[in-house]
This record gives structure tokens, C-alpha cells and sequence, in this order.
């Protein structure tokens, strides 16, 4: 029972939901990824005509591999699109890259939120990485302040994951704002749709956001009862 804390029953709560969220993202996608939109036009489309209309010409559009492993790169600045997403005009296809165009545009514009997320990334990982041994290294010696390092740099991921909910957020307002504006959802169900795709996705965001809150919680807990 050594490295359970007292909020050990919450993070498996929130395992629990995170699990079903991410069904429900998977049903979502795979069911609007059955409907084509009425307009036909693929991810790579969306992309390309959403990208133009902003002023980001420069900006290419690529096909990756894997599913759902859609991104806009800040560095390379190029926009990825999976598999299931470049070449398929489907309404998730279209809501999806309309979404990561959203991101390119938030680095077009400076978005303050963006640019921390982007700075906090790289060093952050490597934290994440280290945090969990530093915490039982420190239980299992005895060392107070490698708990509380551990603590820290949980509580940091959780930073990273609070800066992730607006960027995400507005990526998604920017994508639905420019398809109904231009009229490409074309109907009252493709604009369900994109809505519903980019609704599941937001989710997911929220649950990582709920799962580093409640493991933050757990080794601040645990670091306090043994200080």
C-alpha cells in the first residue's frame, strides 16, 4: 500500500471514464466517417481551402499514417492528416481537418495559450518520464524531497493539460465558425455532425485534464503524509 495514495479510487474513476469517453470518440468518428458530406470534399480539401482563406498558402497539407493521429506541426508548420481523414470526404473527415487548421491559424495569430503549450512540451515530457521513479524512489528510501520533486513535476503536467483546454477548445470554434460560415457542412446533419465529432474529441481533452488533476491530488497526499 506504499504507493497508493489517498485519491487512488478517484484515478481509477477517471481511468474508467477516460475509457468511455474514448469509446464514444471511436463510435462518433467511425459513424460520421460513414457519411459523406454534401459537399465531397476530402480532409485535404477542407484543409487546403480553409488554409487559403486565411492567408496560409505556404502552409502544406500531408497525408500521414495511422488512425486519428491527425496534428499541425508549429515547427515544420504543415499540416498532417491520417489516413482516414486526407483523402475521404466524409463529415468527419472535413470536421477534423477543419480543427487542425485551427491550430495553424492559432500560430498564424500568436495565441498566447499555444505558444506556452508548445514551450512546455519538450521539457515536460522528459519530467513525466522521470516523475513516477523519483516518487517511488523517494517512498522507497525515504526521501522527502524526491517525493516532493515528483509532486512538482506532476504538478506541471497538470499545467500543460489546464493550457491544452483552451487551444484545443478554440481550434474546434475556429473549425465549425469557418465551415458554417462558408456554408460546407451544407445541412443541418453535416453541421450535427462536425459538431458531434469535434464534441467526442474535446472530451478526451477533458478526461487527460481530470486524470493529471487527480494524480496531481494523489501524490500531493501522499508527499503530505510523510512529511
Amino acid at each position: 500500500m506504499e504507493f497508493l495514495g489517498p485519491y487512488t479510487p478517484l484515478i481509477l474513476l477517471v481511468f474508467v471514464a477516460s475509457m468511455l469517453i474514448q469509446g464514444y470518440l471511436t463510435r462518433t468518428y467511425s459513424r460520421w466517417s460513414q457519411v459523406r458530406n454534401p459537399r465531397n470534399l476530402t480532409g485535404a480539401d477542407v484543409a487546403r481551402l480553409m488554409l487559403d482563406a486565411n492567408g496560409l498558402g505556404h502552409v502544406p497539407v500531408n497525408a500521414v499514417p495511422g488512425n486519428l493521429s491527425d496534428h499541425y506541426d508549429p515547427i515544420r508548420k504543415t499540416v498532417n492528416l491520417s489516413q482516414g481523414v486526407y483523402g475521404v470526404p466524409s463529415v468527419s473527415a472535413m470536421a477534423v481537418a477543419a480543427h487542425e487548421v485551427g491550430h495553424a491559424i492559432q500560430d498564424k495569430v500568436r495565441m498566447p495559450a499555444l505558444l506556452l503549450r508548445g514551450r512546455l512540451a519538450v521539457p515536460l515530457s522528459l519530467g513525466m518520464n522521470l516523475a513516477p521513479w523519483l516518487l517511488m524512489a523517494g517512498i522507497v528510501l525515504q526521501l522527502t524531497g524526491l517525493i516532493w520533486v515528483g509532486v512538482i513535476l506532476f504538478g506541471a503536467a497538470l499545467l500543460f493539460h489546464l493550457v491544452t483546454l483552451p487551444v484545443e477548445f478554440d481550434a474546434s470554434r475556429r473549425a465549425l465558425a469557418y465551415l458554417d460560415t462558408h456554408n460546407l457542412t451544407g445541412s443541418p446533419e453535416g453541421q450535427k455532425g462536425a459538431q458531434a465529432v469535434l464534441t467526442a474529441a474535446a472530451l478526451t481533452y477533458v478526461a487527460g485534464f481530470a486524470m493529471a488533476l487527480a494524480q496531481f491530488l494523489n501524490v500531493l497526499g501522499m508527499a503530505r503524509n510523510r512529511s
